[in-house]
């Protein structure tokens, strides 16, 4: 008997299996309709993941989560995953679904995540009775595609709505105020759309709410008062709106806020926070960026609360006074951008506490001398910008060798006196950005110089120095940009092409020598091997003699300036072949004969000055040549042609 029983059991076992098999993977068939109606909304899957969608067995099909059977034996779909990227063990790639986003998608309304973020040929509006159907949903996932219309009204209803992110789409419209009612919203991300409106006072009851991005938007009006009520906010950015007016004191109530980018705006007032109570609020505030607005006023004195920042740019506000005492206290702090602003008095002494800075930028101020020596506490500074202030600096100071990491000194229109101090070649830090212009500089450029084997900018422009660019110069073989323009320099540019190459061809990419007092070495331009240099000005020099056919191997370069020189030549005909040209100036020179039909390969070619030279003959008929005013070849007794007057038969 006991045989028998057990025989019967296997049968049993075997029967469930059966049915399971036959029927335990199959979705419900309002599912079923909605994920058919999705799929042939795409005309183009290339990831192939839509191709495999056949049968009616939906659980099994790759993307797709079902819950566990109901005692119909269907399942009802919970969750889509078809992103854009995909990861593998060995790769991550980027997948295209080009179509139309159904409407039938809301006949899952068991549907808990939906993520088609990153799909980029995605187009189609957001549908209207979205949240009216999908009640269940706690993740929307519709980033980086090419959606268009308005956010629905009906979002509002997804109460259970955990993160939303809809950006880098097309949406229009304003943000519907019924998102305020997604109290268990986490994550809001709205930024790179065109958006437009005001922000909804509603927003303020997403009290849960840890991330807010709209950046990138048209949004406009007041930043409401309201959105000091979201107590968990750790990132907040509004940058790069049309937002204006105050920015509004309840800011300082975000006590867990890290992140906060207000920039690109036009909002004005006064800087709210920290609290006059003592500083509690905002604690955690580690980046904070105000820049580009009409904010004025000082920098509170009890700034320094902010203890948790690690980033504060403050630029090209109209803030003013003196810098508070109190930034000596944020010893987290790594980067402050100060440019841009009205504040005057000295850096305080108590920034050589901030022994983690290794971005310190306060040009465009009234700042005045004495520096502090206390700022060679600073032992991780890589930039130090000090430009355009009225330090009047008799020289540089002595405890700037000191900074042992210091890789970018910037101290033009500084008021520097007298000839390069020579105590900058006492630094035994890797300096790759020096700039010294607009100051009273005189005498000539040392050869020490050559000894930056790191530099990668040098600008000595806007002083008075003289005599010739020293030979050393050619050993600064990672050396892209050299501005030496607007001094007394004299003998031969030779020295600035004989830039030591490396196998890339040259690391020079701008060089400006203009308004100095060159006069030979304008048949060297090319033959030292910068090839890759794609801004040349020689401008208002006393360079003679013709152009070597080397320049021709310039394929790289933009613009090209060689006005204002003695220059005697036919036009050479090779400059045809820079054919990435932009600007290309040769007025006030001596060049002759006719200018070459090859001209006409400068399709680029958005500038062009030929006047005041000795050149003949007919324009050559085409685009570019016939596009710039008659001022590009004024001047040229024998020139005729479009855009001067005919030529004569």
């Amino acid at each position: 008997m006991e045989k028998y029983q057990y025989q019967l059991i296997l049968k049993i076992v075997s029967l469930l299996l059966t049915v399971k098999i036959a029927f335990g993977d199959w979705c419900s068939s309002q599912d079923l309709e909605g994920l058919i109606g999705f799929k042939n909304g795409i005309q183009l899957d290339t990831s192939g993941r839509l191709a495999k969608w056949v049968g009616q067995r939906c659980c099994d099909w790759e993307g797709i989560v079902c819950d566990n059977a109901t005692t119909s034996g269907t399942r009802r779909v919970t969750q889509i995953h078809l992103p854009g990227f995909i990861s593998t063990d060995k790769d991550l790639f980027r997948t295209q679904m080009i179509g139309h986003f159904s409407l039938s998608i809301t006949l899952l309304t068991s549907l808990e995540i939906l993520d088609l973020g990153g799909l980029v040929g995605l187009s189609g509006t957001i549908p209207q009775t979205l949240g009216m159907h999908l009640q269940k949903l706690q993740k929307l996932y519709l980033y980086g595609n090419n959606l268009t219309g308005s956010i629905p009204e009906s979002i509002g209803k997804l109460q259970n709505l955990q993160e939303l992110a809809i950006h880098e789409n097309r949406l229009s419209g304003s943000i519907p105020s019924s998102l305020g009612a997604l109290r268990k919203l986490k994550s809001l991300l709205l930024y790179s759309n065109k958006i437009s409106g005001t922000l909804p006072l509603s927003l303020g009851n997403l009290t849960n709410l840890v991330e807010l991005d709209l950046h990138e938007n048209s949004i406009n009006g007041h930043i409401p008062n309201s959105i000091g009520q979201m107590q968990n906010l750790e990132k907040l950015d509004l940058s790069s709106n049309l937002l204006n007016g105050r920015i509004p004191s309840s800011l300082s109530n975000l006590t867990f806020i890290s992140v906060l980018y207000l920039d690109t705006n036009n909002l004005e007032g006064t800087i709210p926070f920290p609290s006059r109570n003592g500083g509690e609020n905002m604690h955690s505030l580690g980046f904070l960026r105000l820049n580009e607005n009409n904010l004025s006023g000082n920098l509170p004195f009890n700034f320094g609360q902010l203890v948790s920042l690690q980033r504060v740019s403050l630029s090209n506000n109209k803030l003013e006074g003196a810098l508070p005492s109190s930034l000596g206290n944020l010893h987290h702090l790594t980067e402050i951008y100060l440019s841009g602003n009205f504040f005057s008095g000295q850096i305080p002494k108590s920034l050589g506490q901030i022994s983690h800075l290794i971005m310190f930028n306060i040009s465009k101020n009234l700042i005045q001398r004495p520096l502090p020596k206390e700022m060679s506490n600073l032992q991780n500074l890589q930039t130090i910008d000090l430009s355009f202030n009225p330090l009047n600096l008799t020289s540089i100071p002595e405890w700037l060798p000191s900074l042992l990491s210091l890789s970018g000194i910037y101290l033009a229109g500084c008021g520097i006196q007298g000839r390069i101090p020579e105590v900058l070649n006492t630094i035994k830090s890797p300096i790759q950005e020096l700039d010294l212009s607009m100051n009273f500089l005189s005498g000539s450029i040392p050869s020490w110089i050559g000894s930056f084997s790191q530099l990668y900018l040098l600008n000595l422009s806007r002083n008075s120095l003289d005599s010739f660019i020293p030979r050393s110069i050619a050993k600064l073989r990672n050396l892209a940009i050299l501005d030496l323009n607007s001094n007394r320099l004299t003998g031969s540019i030779t020295e600035a092409f004989e830039i030591e190459q490396d196998s890339t061809g040259g690391s020079l990419t701008y060089l400006d020598l203009s308004h100095n007092n060159f006069s030979s070495g304008v048949e060297e331009i090319g033959v030292g091997g910068q090839f890759n240099i794609q801004f040349l000005n020689l401008s208002h020099n006393n360079l003679k003699g013709m152009l070597s056919s080397s320049l021709g191997r310039l394929k790289s370069i933009h613009s090209l300036d060689l006005s204002f020189n003695k220059l005697a030549s036919n036009l050479p005909e090779f400059l045809a072949n820079l054919t990435t040209l932009e600007i290309l100036r040769l007025q006030k020179n001596h060049f002759s004969g006719n200018i070459p039909n090859a001209f006409l390969k400068l399709r680029k070619l958005k500038e062009l000055d030929l006047s005041d030279n000795v050149l003949e003959g007919e324009i050559p008929e085409g685009e570019p040549l016939i596009n710039f005013p008659g001022s590009s070849y004024s001047g040229n007794k024998g020139l005729c042609g479009k855009p001067l007057a005919p030529c004569k038969l």
